[in-house]
């Protein structure tokens, strides 16, 4: 009894984490690739949210042949979710490469920002904000269907 209990309380405090529609997202401070840092603001309109490897890889491609600037013309930020990541190969080989691309990656090393957005770790979550609130989520697992809805967002 006692463990049913207890798998219903945590069921209930884990759909409780779920953001809703109108939420405001709590302020955070993440460093980028290149070890500047960003705070999230009111003017952030879209927020990128990859939870693995394959996700990155997603966003990535939607990215390809896009000029330096392109998500911040569009009040948009990329977070990636690194703490899987061992450390050492971290240093020595993956943040050395995202230092090449042409557009900013924050990098939330130990989970304790992108947990707040629950999403499928092989999909990449957007979330469209207004004022620093949540209007809407959705989710893209093809990164020609990203790099539309990006096209879009700079209209």
């Amino acid at each position: 009894m006692k463990a049913a209990i207890a798998l219903l309380l945590c069921l209930f405090s884990a759909t409780s984490m779920a953001l809703e529609t109108g939420e405001r997202l709590a302020p955070w401070t993440l460093l980028d690739q290149h070890d500047q840092a960003y705070t999230l603001d009111d003017q952030l309109q879209v927020l990128l949210v990859a939870r693995s490897m394959d996700a990155a890889k997603l966003v990535d491609a939607a990215l390809q042949g896009k000029p330096k600037g392109y998500l911040e013309q569009r009040h948009t930020m990329f977070l990636a979710d690194i703490s899987r990541m061992p450390s050492i190969i971290g240093k020595l080989f993956a943040i050395p490469k995202m230092r090449d691309y042409n557009y900013r990656v924050l990098l939330d090393r130990d989970a304790r920002i992108a947990p707040r957005y629950p999403a499928d770790n092989a999909s990449v979550l957007w979330l469209d904000l207004r004022q620093g609130q949540l209007q809407g989520q959705r989710s893209f697992t093809d990164a020609t269907e990203l790099a539309q809805a990006l096209e879009a967002a700079g209209r």
